[in-house]
């Protein structure tokens, strides 16, 4: 068993390091016992227990939800608007830990922060476009809490930085080293860390604060920026 010590030491470097980020985990696991919360592309709300959900290069192609009166539904990601799936155990418990911060300013109003807070994935329909063709995807939300100007969703096949953790929940680094990044109505677009210097004027362009603040763009503040960033749409 690890020393009370250490633990609450890697602790403190967890909330530091994740206070930096400020980028809520992904998470791939599902609790099949809590309450999922679905609203299809027609605006029907559907809400009940995860049965199964298939998976193709690490995007969503269906998920079956059983209602609560008993009711089966087969659905793939062109039926839904959007959706908040409830974690397993431990990617719950690393959400819970990674939000910690509130920017209510730079809120999606259409987003429910409550379950955000409760540790719920959130997903929604979005256009992304991979290499030239455009498509639908459900896509994993990763920045709720200040995605009114700007989106960073999951990349699932994402190489992550070196991560420190126990009992399999990270704690320090792990940081992805791609996003899928979405402005406003424009199509998400796959955001790499070692092209982000080239890709940081054409991104951020409209915030003249952050680009001449910002001589040397670093990977690890990609969050600080989308943050400036919304602040200067929000001055607008």
């Amino acid at each position: 068993m690890m020393k009370k010590p250490l633990l609450l030491m890697m602790l403190f470097f967890a909330f530091t390091a994740i206070n930096a980020q400020d980028l809520i985990n992904p998470s791939y696991g599902f609790s099949h016992n809590k309450t999922a919360y679905i609203t299809l592309a027609d605006g029907t709300e559907l809400s009940g227990t995860i049965r199964d959900i298939d998976r193709d290069k690490g995007l969503i192609e269906f998920i079956k939800l059983q209602d609560a009166a008993g009711k089966k539904h087969k659905l793939k990601p062109e039926d839904i608007k959007h959706m908040y799936l409830p974690p397993s155990g431990l990617d719950n418990f690393a959400k819970k830990l990674d939000f910690i911060s509130d920017f209510k300013q730079w809120n999606d109003d259409q987003l429910n922060q409550e379950y955000i807070k409760e540790g719920y994935a959130y997903f929604e329909t979005a256009d992304v476009k991979i290499k030239k063709k455009t498509s639908k995807l459900l896509m994993q939300l990763l920045n709720p809490a200040f995605s009114k100007e700007i989106k960073i969703y999951c990349d699932p096949h994402a190489k992550e930085t070196t991560s420190l953790g126990v009992g399999g929940v990270k704690f320090i680094g792990g940081d992805a080293k791609s996003y899928y990044v979405a402005k406003k109505d424009s199509p998400a677009f796959l955001l790499k860390k070692k092209e982000y210097k080239k890709e940081f004027a054409p991104l951020w362009g409209g915030c003249d604060k952050l680009i001449s603040s910002t001589p040397e763009p670093k990977w690890t503040d990609l969050t600080k920026h989308a943050i400036t960033f919304s602040e200067c749409a929000e001055s607008k």
